[in-house]
């Protein structure tokens, strides 16, 4: 589904998705009546940049949308756990949503999480390579062409070229040159390249690991890292005909596409994000 200039909920059409696992059939009424039905189960999880705020040529300016905010702090109590998962590291996120309660936090692709505003833990297998990551960051600031936006998060690097976009090929050959080099992961963004530990943890993996015990789960994401977060819905769907996934893109001009392609429904903007958990907090108890 989209939203339309006025607003309005609509159905994407079906897709041929080969062997992905089927979208659910249902609108977003109909999902939001079930979910309602039992929200004492339920899971809502959100990407942060380009879902819950919208992306800014600086990275560290971005601040989330303050209507999907204040819905994510009415929806809190009322479901089973709403989390974040997001690149971002868990005391960015921390300090952007303003000390909203009762929200688990998943940093740095689940390479860190605090859970209802507990201690930040760090996935052990990541911690030797701080080092490692910070000479990247270096490296970079030293190597790349000016224009170049180096991000560093202690558990990895992100290399930005939105201000310059006739930069995306080279930085990206010489992002992957390093990772070759250095045995690290990559992974493609908006208009971003990440290198991050070669330790077995991303959305699709936070996510399988979170739903364990949920009737149902939403996620929303704008990018192709969220992508094998709706797979883990759609695996858990396919294994227990009982369970409610949904999964929702927010629409971008650089890779909301390929999301849209592989999700349920697809709301234009964080903004419009706000108006779509307001409206749906009056299907919920």
């Amino acid at each position: 589904m989209s939203l339309d200039r006025r607003g309005t909920l609509t159905r994407v059409p079906p897709l041929n998705l080969g062997n992905q696992q089927p979208r659910t059939p249902l609108n977003a009424d109909q999902a939001w009546r079930i979910t309602a039905s039992r929200a004492a189960g339920t899971v809502l999880f959100f990407d942060f940049d380009g879902t819950l705020a919208p992306v800014d040529d600086d990275p560290t300016a971005v601040r989330p949308a303050p209507k999907a905010l204040a819905a994510i702090e009415a929806l809190a109590p009322v479901v089973q756990r709403v989390a974040i998962v997001s690149a971002r590291p868990v005391e960015f996120l921390r300090d952007q949503l303003g000390g909203l309660v009762g929200v688990d936090l998943y940093g740095l692709y689940g390479l860190e999480h605090s859970h209802s505003g507990g201690e930040t833990v760090t996935e052990p297998a990541a911690l030797p390579w701080v080092p490692t990551m910070a000479e990247l960051a270096d490296l970079a600031r030293a190597e790349l062409p000016p224009g170049t936006l180096v991000e560093y998060k202690r558990l990895s690097v992100a290399l930005h070229w939105r201000t310059a976009p006739q930069l995306g090929a080279t930085v990206q050959q010489w992002g992957q040159a390093q990772a070759d080099r250095l045995g690290l992961r990559s992974q493609a963004g908006r208009m971003v390249l990440e290198l991050k530990p070669p330790v077995d943890r991303d959305k699709g993996m936070v996510i399988g690991e979170a739903i364990k015990g949920a009737t149902g789960a939403w996620y929303f994401g704008d990018d192709v890292s969220d992508i094998k977060a709706f797979a883990a819905l759609r695996a858990r769907a396919a294994a227990d005909p009982d369970f409610l996934g949904v999964c929702v893109a927010v629409a971008n001009p650089e890779t909301g596409q390929e999301v849209a392609n592989a999700a349920d429904l697809t709301i234009e903007s964080p903004a419009a994000l706000g108006d779509f958990l307001t409206q749906a907090l009056t299907h919920l108890p």
